[in-house]
């Protein structure tokens, strides 16, 4: 009789059984909390008992970011090439490896940046990825961060890169070393046009990106607990033989060294960057507004082209 009251499931399995029975706990990446789904996901990924602020995809940031509706990514088809034809013996090329980080993490690269606005101000975002390649820095992220540089100064718009990376990407050598000396002199440029530049540093952000662009922000903004540094703990630790206080290289840490000048929890940082950016903007924030939705209406009718920015265009 019991047969005749249940009812039938589907067999289902793989990404299929994921989509028809979600997950509805997971487990805290530092206590250990079982946490419920939902809420962590509203909570934008941070831990209800201890405050762990887990790692975020491009969409969550400029979601937790951006005012809704606002985001236009530009140039989401950029592609990384294979420049040094790297293919060490017994491994992966690293073509092979591009379409592998291409396939399990549905991006194009570690990068991605656009037009936004924050509380009703214009801004150029870029954001760094750590599902693709460790969010490492090749030509391609170097590219594009640094046309978020370009886009500031050509609609007077304020920039606020969010990185997360392992640093530079070795299988592009100098090429991907050279986006530093680039990423350095378009915020040079910016600098010089007068536009903010708002660094958020989330976890982890090391090597070349802390050691280029991401520590020459106006504002530098750290997550709680992020790991901010050019070598990670372990390694300073095997190469100079020494051990590191405890906390050494979280923002925590880095903020009491005057590395960075704020750590602010995620729920409160859209606020925080308004408030900075209208600062370092004084009066000209309204008029930056007007002058961004007018620049807007006319390239979305076709009318005009963003051209590179000439202190830059050696470094192409």
């Amino acid at each position: 009789m019991r047969n005749l009251f249940r009812r039938a499931l589907p067999l289902v399995s793989g990404e299929a059984a994921q989509e028809a029975a979600p997950e509805l706990w997971v487990r805290c990446g530092r206590c250990r909390e079982m946490l419920y789904a939902r809420e962590w996901e509203a909570a934008h990924r941070v831990c209800a008992k201890c405050g762990f602020h887990a790692r975020l995809t491009v969409a969550d940031r400029v979601a937790l970011l951006l005012d809704g509706g606002s985001w236009q990514e530009l140039d989401g088809s950029l592609r990384a090439t294979d420049p040094l034809g790297f293919a060490p013996p017994g491994r992966q090329s690293y073509a092979e490896k591009l379409a592998t980080e291409s396939r399990d993490s549905g991006q194009n690269e570690a990068a991605a940046y656009g037009r936004g606005s924050v509380d009703g101000i214009p801004v150029a975002l870029a954001v760094l990825d750590m599902g693709y390649f460790a969010g490492t820095l090749g030509a391609v992220v170097g590219e594009k961060v640094a046309r978020a540089f370009e886009l500031g100064v050509a609609e007077r718009r304020a920039v606020i890169v969010v990185s997360a990376s392992g640093g530079a990407r070795q299988q592009e050598g100098v090429v991907a070393l050279l986006q530093m000396a680039k990423l350095a002199a378009a915020a040079q440029a910016l600098a010089a046009a007068r536009v903010p530049f708002v660094s958020v540093l989330t976890d982890p952000t090391l090597g070349g990106v802390t050691a280029s662009f991401a520590t020459l922000g106006d504002c530098i903004i750290a997550e709680p607990g992020a790991v901010i540094g050019f070598a990670g703990p372990r390694i300073i630790e095997q190469t100079t033989g020494e051990k590191l206080p405890p906390g050494a290289q979280t923002a925590e840490f880095q903020l009491t060294h005057g590395m960075v000048d704020l750590v602010i929890a995620r729920r409160d940082q859209k606020a925080a960057i308004a408030r900075v950016i209208r600062l370092l903007m004084g009066g000209t924030a309204l008029q930056a507004s007007a002058a961004a939705r007018d620049h807007l209406t006319a390239a979305t009718n076709g009318a005009t082209t963003m051209q590179p920015v000439p202190a830059l265009q050696g470094f192409r």
